[in-house]
């Protein structure tokens, strides 16, 4: 393990160390991955957390019941581990896989402005969240915007019209009723 810079723009944040498991430096993962255990797939972690950056190597990792627990390179003290609570697991962007056409990452969608079908500009996305039913966005407004409103649109055929990353744009079907 050791601690070095990392370039933060080409990271994509793919789940976080929440807690120590075991006595023997293993970790507890909250994966933002589908499934959970494709996290598992990568071997090199940067981690961070309040401007510290640490590179780690995944020496193993398993799904225990509905848990990811992690070993990682040379970690084998339990009161260590603990220390790794609140470190955001990342990768480089570009080792992530390359997707079918119409497929987006999350990051991707991030930071889009939102249109209606009336070419009202409704806000940004801020962020994206699972629910049990399907993703949510969480627009929030921006200059420009139809008001001070945020609001939570479904990441749906129904909703999502069009995406054009190039433009930075969502066109939706936008219904108050969401």
């Amino acid at each position: 393990m050791s601690t070095t810079p990392a370039v933060a723009e080409d990271l994509i944040v793919l789940g976080k160390i929440v807690s120590v498991h075991g006595v023997r430096g293993e970790v507890k993962v909250y994966s933002f991955t589908d499934p959970i255990d494709n996290v598992l797939d990568y071997r090199n972690w940067t981690l961070k957390r309040d401007g510290e950056v640490k590179k780690v190597e995944l020496a193993s990792g398993r799904l225990q019941g509905k848990v990811l627990v992690a070993k990682l390179k040379g970690l084998d003290d339990r009161e260590v581990a603990r220390s790794y609570a609140g470190f955001e697991i990342c990768v480089p962007r570009s080792e992530l896989p390359d997707l079918e056409e119409g497929e987006f990452y999350w990051y991707q969608l991030q930071g889009l402005k939102v249109i209606d079908q009336a070419g009202q500009l409704l806000g940004v996305i801020d962020h994206l969240f699972e629910t049990g039913a399907n993703d949510v966005m969480v627009v929030k407004a921006c200059a420009g915007s139809l008001d001070d409103r945020e609001r939570l649109l479904p990441y749906t055929e129904q909703c999502v019209l069009s995406i054009d990353l190039a433009a930075g744009e969502m066109r939706v079907d936008w219904d108050a009723d969401f």
